[in-house]
């Protein structure tokens, strides 16, 4: 193996977290985050531990600038980043802001060039006019290929090598309105990487439910960095998921990176409230139900090694202990610990009368029972017991 195959190696195992909630996460429909709100995500994600930030897009407002700024004047340890239109003004909007870091976002479908009334030509004299006159008020320059998934893997050959030549830091390849496979990421990646002096990123959208999953596997394919959101918050469905991709990377032993999991679910109920957008109970990861049981079979196995029917521990991601939920296809081991948990131990005969009755209750109820009903069932159907309640 050369040195630079040892250093590509290195760099692929410690993937840069790129996290755009305060921008295309904001722009999910509904959603306006306050100043105050996004200062406070903003620590948060620094604290998590995320590479960059995507902090906003400064020319949208006045407004959208004073935040930016108030952020970049807290100086926090990581790169933040103002998005903008391949536009100049966008761009003097950006370094106005104080980021030290620009993406500027360019259409590389014929779809988005056609909307644009644009071709290929002006997309290159773009290049060589923006990229060096922002590297002259940004440390870093990113180009993005919008709606890259759907664009001639020619032309992004192009792209990436016009952008190269004019002295952009990086390639974002956007998977802008979420139709790609993992198949289809490791066969796109893999033939542009091979051609690529630059990193790569990828930046997923979830409209077909892959969107965690093609940002891991554009990893796996050689991407240096993937773009994510909190929740996966966003337009339509969303982006990639920040605490779905970072405990995937943790667990697969293959990456290392600065994220803090134990905060994830903490900043993820911060974003939901900021955002007005509940966290689903089956939600991967930070979801109430992610970490409820209610099988016999499951439950018996919990209680022996919690790690049976679980892929981390709740307090991986900053969750209390799991939950052993008392329903329909509970078994007697749940319902012996649910009774003990009460101060009530049960015989074996008594756990097999209130396992009868707990299934026809919760059955005709169509949800799990409550500890009050519990104790109601447990007084009708073992009278005799010494036990007091």
């Amino acid at each position: 193996m050369t040195e630079n195959q040892k250093n590509s190696s290195a760099a692929a195992s410690r993937p840069w977290i790129i996290d755009t909630t305060l921008r295309d996460g904001e722009q999910a429909p509904g959603v306006a985050f306050t100043a105050a709100e996004k200062t406070r995500i903003a620590c948060m994600l620094a604290e998590t531990g995320v590479n960059e930030l995507e902090i906003g897009y400064p020319a949208i407002s006045e407004e959208e600038r004073n935040t930016i700024k108030s952020i970049t004047g807290l100086h926090l340890p990581l790169r933040l980043t103002s998005w903008a239109r391949a536009v100049w003004q966008d761009i003097e909007h950006a370094a106005a802001s104080g980021t030290e870091a620009v993406h500027i976002s360019f259409p590389a479908s014929e779809l988005y060039m056609e909307l644009m009334g644009k071709n290929y030509l002006w997309v290159r004299q773009q290049l060589q006019e923006l990229v060096p006159r922002a590297k002259k008020y940004f440390n870093f320059v990113s180009v993005g290929a919008q709606d890259a998934t759907r664009a001639d893997s020619e032309l992004l050959l192009d792209f990436i090598g016009d952008a190269a030549a004019c002295g952009a830091d990086r390639i974002r390849l956007a998977d802008t309105v979420g139709v790609a496979t993992p198949l289809s990421i490791i066969d796109l990646v893999g033939r542009l990487k091979a051609a690529s002096p630059l990193p790569i990123e990828f930046h997923a959208h979830n409209d077909l439910g892959m969107a965690t999953a093609n940002a891991f596997t554009a990893l796996e394919a050689g991407c240096a960095a993937v773009s994510v959101s909190v929740t996966g918050l966003g337009e339509r469905a969303g982006n990639a998921a920040l605490e779905e991709l970072a405990v995937a990377l943790s667990l697969s032993g293959n990456y290392t990176t600065r994220i803090d999991t134990g905060m994830l679910a903490q900043l993820c109920d911060m974003v939901s409230r900021a955002s007005g957008r509940p966290i689903q109970s089956q939600k991967p990861i930070v979801g109430k139900s992610a970490f409820q049981h209610e099988s016999g079979i499951h439950c018996a196995a919990l209680l022996k090694n919690p790690l049976s029917y679980q892929p981390f521990l709740p307090e991986h991601v900053g969750r209390n202990d799991y939950e052993l939920v008392i329903g329909k296809h509970s078994g007697s081991a749940a319902i012996s610990h649910a009774y003990h948990a009460q101060g009530i131990t049960l015989s074996k005969e008594e756990s097999g009368t209130l396992l009868t009755a707990v299934r026809k209750t919760a059955g005709e109820k169509k949800r799990a029972l409550t500890t009050y009903e519990l104790k109601t069932i447990y007084r009708l159907h073992c009278q005799t017991s010494t036990t007091i309640l």
